[in-house]
């Protein structure tokens, strides 16, 4: 009997003993768990911190990143290579924004529509109208495509496209290469009835109401420009391919831009031969008139190599026929005295535009503005890579002013770079206040 209840005793002890160890077992598995969820979704919560902030921060147009990374890196590739490949990225969204609202002391008015910052796109980036939408993303107040022909055109042989890395200039004989009006008055005329729709929805407004109202660019306060020019084929006299592309492309466009000064075809006579100007504007301002519903203003693109007798007769032709803009100025085919000609490539023949074209386009600027009685709104262009340039060009009588080629040594984040420099210049002042200030001396 003792035997027996020792053994029912002993197996008592060990089940219970058993029991206990399982007991714990699961107790301790229990308490052990926590630790290792928590674990988890601090590191999943930290990824996803830094993912998005990784994410913020390689979609911001000035973060360092595409000045002294991206930039260089595609710096290596073949001039026209890299630009095409810009383009495209730019044209499927993979390029980041400028996230700042632009201050208000930068804001000026053109042609009775405002604009939030004076800084604009030059034409020759975005010849086909590809990227309008990224292009005013990275913060540009006013974006120029083109030059636009009436017909597809391929352009000169290849390579026709140098960088001068030590000049940070670039030397340019595209010869206009685009994909003609159609095309492009297809692509732009597309984009714009397609944000029209878009904001209809989210105003209540109609598509109609809204037309007649908004700018071209499709924005309250950006501008879109186009700038139209001559096919190769065409006689150096005539004026029909600007008209044609008016006709095409005007009512689209919150100004057009007739130019006249590409140096890289030889079939534009209104650059050095004030009889075709003259025929060339006043059939442009003829055809523009004519327009029922929309009438965008009209824009003389001329080039930096004109003497003080030509500058004069532009002027007045200018002023005669109520041209609405000058943009001063294009390329030039010289080579300014200083510039940095340690590379081969520096002897190329084409347009240059960077940093050597600077004091040419502002001393233009200067005499035309002078020259108009600042009548004219001005666009100044050529060699503006930071705010102290743009702020020259402003005090020499430019309302707003253009960059392209900067972009290409320092990146997309160029027109932020510019416009916080531009706040800290003005210390207070309206961009608007230093408007043709050299001339007020």
């Amino acid at each position: 009997m003792f035997r027996i209840c020792a053994r029912v005793g002993g197996n008592r002890l060990r089940n219970t003993t058993m029991l206990g160890a399982l007991a714990a077992t699961r107790a301790f598995g229990t308490k052990a768990a926590p630790p290792s969820r928590l674990r988890n979704i601090v590191w999943a919560s930290t990824g996803a911190v830094v993912c998005g902030l990784g994410y913020l921060y390689v979609t911001d147009s000035s973060a360092g990143i595409h000045k002294y990374v991206f930039t260089p890196i595609l710096r290596l590739l073949d001039p026209e290579d890299a630009h095409n490949l810009a383009v495209a990225m730019l044209k499927y969204g993979m390029c980041p924004v400028d996230r700042a609202a632009d201050d208000s002391l930068l804001a000026v008015e053109l042609w009775g529509k405002q604009v939030s910052n004076p800084i604009g796109l030059a034409a020759g980036f975005d010849k086909n109208a590809e990227a309008i939408d990224s292009l005013f993303g990275l913060g540009f107040g006013a974006v120029e495509v083109g030059s636009i022909t009436p017909f597809a055109q391929e352009g000169n042989t290849k390579p026709r496209l140098f960088r001068i890395e030590d000049s940070t200039a670039v030397i340019n004989r595209m010869g206009l290469n685009n994909s003609g009006m159609q095309m492009c008055a297809d692509r732009i005329r597309s984009r714009f009835w397609r944000l029209l729709a878009s904001q209809s929805k989210q105003q209540g407004e109609t598509v109609a109401e809204l037309s007649s109202s908004v700018n071209r660019s499709a924005f309250k306060d950006r501008l879109l420009g186009i700038n139209l020019s001559k096919n190769k084929a065409s006689k150096s006299d005539s004026y029909n391919d600007y008209v044609d592309g008016l006709k095409a492309l005007g009512a689209y466009a919150d100004y057009v831009v007739i130019n006249v000064s590409c140096p890289n075809v030889k079939n534009i006579a209104a650059g050095a031969d004030v009889a075709v100007l003259e025929s060339t504007i006043k059939a442009v301002l003829n055809e523009r008139n004519k327009m029922a519903d929309y009438r965008p203003p009209v824009v003389l693109k001329i080039g930096p190599d004109n003497d003080s007798d030509q500058l004069k007769l532009i002027a007045q032709l200018a002023i005669d026929y109520c041209v609405d803009g000058i943009i001063t100025t294009n390329t030039t085919p010289t080579r300014p005295t200083g510039m940095h000609d340690s590379e081969e490539v520096a002897k190329e023949a084409g347009g240059l535009s960077g940093t050597p074209l600077h004091s040419m386009a502002l001393a233009t600027t200067r005499e035309m503005y002078k020259l108009t009685g600042g009548r004219i709104p001005i666009i100044g262009c050529g060699g503006i890579s930071t705010a102290e340039d743009a702020l020259a060009f402003a005090r020499a009588g430019a309302s707003m002013v253009q960059i392209y080629t900067s972009m290409t040594f320092d990146g997309p984040g160029k027109p932020r770079e510019i416009k916080d420099g531009l706040v800290e210049l003005l210390k207070g002042r309206k961009w608007t206040d230093v408007v043709g200030e050299d001339a007020r001396k």
